[in-house]
């Protein structure tokens, strides 16, 4: 079990969350442990434990299986406060009970992905293997030698290693192949000799 540290500079960060969200408790199972220290929150689970510096102007309260959370006052940037605390408190309390997973596929005639440990190796159309190194928190999946997910208890991380794993080879525009999310509708450009052919017709 990894820790993971998560403090906001910035909560805020252009998010724009509706007060209603943050009026909704989150709900603790049996497995979540949750503990409130001066608005330091601790939230531990069989997945990992992430730990949270919630702002003062939010009042937080356990009550049995429940976390409520509540504003001070009703000031425009303190509503978008409360919801965002209640979006991402509410993530990582599912995270560290069943970990958040993003799945991306590889595809091209011979491009391919393996486990070397628990490192992602990638053979992707260049002159040499690529390697995706581990990541705190981050588990790998590799089903066949074409699909892969991303698991982690922290959903902001699982995006991000999932997006970067994508940008190692972004999809081509014109046949598609590369790396995308799984199920990820793409729109092909026609190419040159596609165009040239219409042109002519």
């Amino acid at each position: 079990m990894e820790n993971y540290y998560l403090v906001f500079g910035n909560p805020l960060g252009g998010i724009n969350f509706m007060s209603k969200i943050g009026e909704k408790p989150v709900v603790l199972s049996s497995t979540v442990n949750l503990t409130i220290d001066n608005n330091k929150v601790n939230i531990k689970g069989p997945q990992g434990e992430m730990f949270f510096d919630v702002p003062k102007k939010l009042t937080l309260i356990k009550e049995g299986n429940n976390l409520i959370i509540k504003r001070n006052n009703n000031d425009k940037k303190v509503k978008s406060l409360h919801g965002l605390y209640r979006q991402l408190l509410g993530n990582a309390i599912s995270g560290v009970e069943k970990p958040w997973e993003k799945k991306l596929e590889v595809v091209g005639t011979g491009y391919t992905v393996k486990l070397q440990g628990e490192n992602l190796v990638f053979k992707i159309g260049y002159s040499h293997l690529v390697t995706f190194k581990k990541q705190p928190g981050i588990k790998y999946k590799v089903e066949g030698n074409n699909k892969v997910t991303v698991e982690g208890y922290d959903k902001q991380m699982v995006g991000q290693v999932a997006y970067q794993i994508k940008m190692i080879r972004k999809p081509d525009v014109y046949k598609g192949k590369g790396i995308r999310y799984l199920g990820e509708k793409l729109r092909i450009k026609p190419g040159k000799k596609a165009k040239a052919a219409g042109t002519a017709a």
